[in-house]
């Protein structure tokens, strides 16, 4: 292994892209991504994310339906969690999202050797 491929986070490119293949999850992300602007109510400051209770009332969907997403988002490495109290809350992972980024960027892009 290279050491630029070292100093990447790990990221799982196949789990990734079917995380973002649901397009609410992809909504999720681009909220995540401008907190003051999709959450201008949340109390608490964004530094630490946004709580499930701002993103299901944005989804207007059941908390266990929205929690499910942001569970696949997680487990794909897209967002981290934290938890203040009984309050669970997510925040992007801009480090895996960049990588994913870039790997499908150079996948996509590979010209075969001549």
């Amino acid at each position: 292994m290279c050491k630029q491929q070292q100093k990447r986070p790990r990221l799982h490119v196949d789990a990734a892209v079917r995380a973002i293949a649901h397009p609410l999850r992809r909504e999720i992300l681009k909220w995540l991504k401008a907190p003051p602007l999709y959450f201008p109510l949340q109390e608490s400051g964004v530094e630490r994310g946004i709580s499930v209770g701002e993103i299901t009332q944005r989804c207007g969907l059941s908390q266990s339906t929205v929690s499910q997403h942001l569970a696949v988002l997680k487990q794909a490495g897209l967002v981290v969690a934290g938890r203040t109290g009984p309050f669970h809350f997510y925040r992007r992972n801009e480090a895996a999202i960049e990588a994913l980024t870039k790997s499908l960027r150079d996948q996509l892009a590979h010209q075969p050797a001549s």
